[in-house]
């Protein structure tokens, strides 16, 4: 069993495309895609841990396409994540309720926005999403976030694909 991480997929969002300059015609093939490169990354016993904004739409929608993904998902919802806790859950989704979550194992801090530094634990790194493709230092005030603990996971600069939860931390390391 591998650990994966991943934030804002958006699925069937399609005013993402645009915003985020997605290279997708439509939501079809940005749902398809992300599938796609999740499925072939993330296998069935796998986790993934999605850092919020996966989905937008009705439950009916969220189980079809939660259906089609590999892995076990555990969700910190982010600001896009509108339907209820329970909706997520019944389409087998694992809700973190009480982020930041706190993965000492790791020293990290997962969460969906970035974490203020003086939030986040001596020693450790967030690792969160929100942001997209934008750069943590043209976004938010840099006396308050220093870019050097935090790793934007954002699926816009992942290849719309999980990473492998160490990797990600090694390639951190070397910064």
């Amino acid at each position: 069993m591998k650990k994966y991480i991943i934030a804002d997929t958006h699925f069937n969002h399609k005013n993402i495309i645009d915003y985020c300059n997605r290279p997708f015609k439509d939501i079809d093939e940005m749902n398809n895609t992300i599938i796609d490169n999740w499925n072939k990354t993330v296998k069935k016993d796998d986790i993934v841990y999605h850092l919020g904004d996966f989905f937008l739409g009705s439950k009916f929608d969220l189980k079809d396409i939660v259906d089609k993904l590999n892995g076990t998902i555990y969700l910190i919802r982010g600001n896009h994540d509108r339907l209820t806790v329970k909706s997520y859950e019944d389409c087998g989704i694992i809700v973190l309720k009480n982020a930041p979550i706190i993965m000492d194992d790791y020293k990290i801090m997962l969460s969906h926005r970035p974490l203020p530094d003086t939030m986040i634990k001596e020693g450790y790194i967030n690792i969160h999403g929100h942001i997209h493709q934008n750069k943590l230092e043209d976004t938010y005030d840099n006396t308050l976030f220093d870019k050097n603990k935090h790793i934007n996971v954002s699926c816009d600069i992942l290849n719309f694909k999980p990473v492998l939860l160490e990797k990600l931390l090694k390639e951190s390391d070397k910064k």
